[in-house]
């Protein structure tokens, strides 16, 4: 569990011809009775093999379903490379992927966790298991990875997060999640409940594989530093990434290539098992 600190220039795949297979699908949600938007990416060898494990990867504040394929490319030969499903949600503006008890309209935990599996596991050819599941994603959607890895192991065996808003109380007003839980002033406790940081009692160690990353220029560093620790505390095995890098796509189109293949191994591993 010691500290990572990485220095790499990962050469882009330019001049790579992608095979994978790029759609974007319409998944019903019952719990917010619409319709959301969800890129997925099939690999090449989507037709020759029998099922395949999923990467579930969530986009940050501001953005939507289509940011990954758009700003990461690679993502398409890393699908390719690893024989993974791609699946990339909408998280609404500023849902932070909770159920929130403030607007009934954005119920994306139950969307993430409950619907979108189902509906992918019914129309893809998954591995329909946790060991088969991976969840991470970048600034909120990496606070919304850990926080649906943790509190949903029997869905996920993997989470990873990127530059991730772990620790949500020092941010009392930034990024609507006053919309979400109520102000901190006036709703502690939701806040309290709903931060990743304070998820980590739900954990043993090796009941989920971890993987957390964050840039030393990041204003998020801090709070990822506080995880860690509080992980170690707990003796909760787990990766940590702290390498050069900032809140930008520069940092997170570097970043997904070890989650990636972090997960990538961790399927392996769990197949190896069976």
């Amino acid at each position: 569990m010691k500290k990572i600190y990485l220095i790499l220039s990962f050469v882009l795949l330019s001049g790579v011809v992608f095979s994978a297979e790029v759609d974007t699908v319409e998944v019903y949600s019952k719990a917010m009775n619409k319709n959301i938007k969800t890129v997925t990416i099939l690999p090449e060898s989507y037709e020759e093999e029998a099922d395949f494990p999923v990467l579930y990867l969530l986009h940050g504040y501001g953005g939507n379903y289509a940011d990954w394929v758009n700003r990461a490319p690679e993502l398409k030969a890393l699908a390719d490379r690893y024989s993974m499903i791609v699946v990339c949600p909408d998280g609404g503006v500023g849902s932070w992927y909770w159920d929130s008890e403030e607007d009934s309209s954005f119920q994306y935990e139950t969307f993430v966790a409950k619907e979108l599996i189902a509906w992918v596991d019914g129309e893809l050819k998954t591995r329909k298991d946790r060991t088969a599941r991976g969840i991470t994603g970048l600034s909120m959607g990496g606070h919304g990875a850990l926080y649906l890895a943790m509190r949903h192991q029997d869905v996920f065996g993997a989470g990873g997060s990127m530059s991730g808003g772990v620790d949500i109380r020092p941010f009392p007003l930034r990024w609507d999640m006053a919309k979400r839980l109520g102000s901190y002033a006036e709703n502690p406790d939701r806040w309290e409940k709903h931060t990743v940081v304070n998820q980590v009692h739900l954990l043993t160690p090796g009941s989920l594989e971890l993987l957390i990353d964050c840039g030393t220029e990041d204003f998020f560093y801090q709070v990822n530093e506080s995880l860690h620790d509080k992980l170690l505390a707990r003796n909760i095995p787990h990766s940590y990434i702290v390498r050069p890098g900032a809140h930008n796509w520069d940092y997170w189109t570097e970043a997904i290539h070890y989650q990636a293949l972090f997960m990538h191994r961790y399927f392996e591993k769990a197949t190896s098992a069976d």
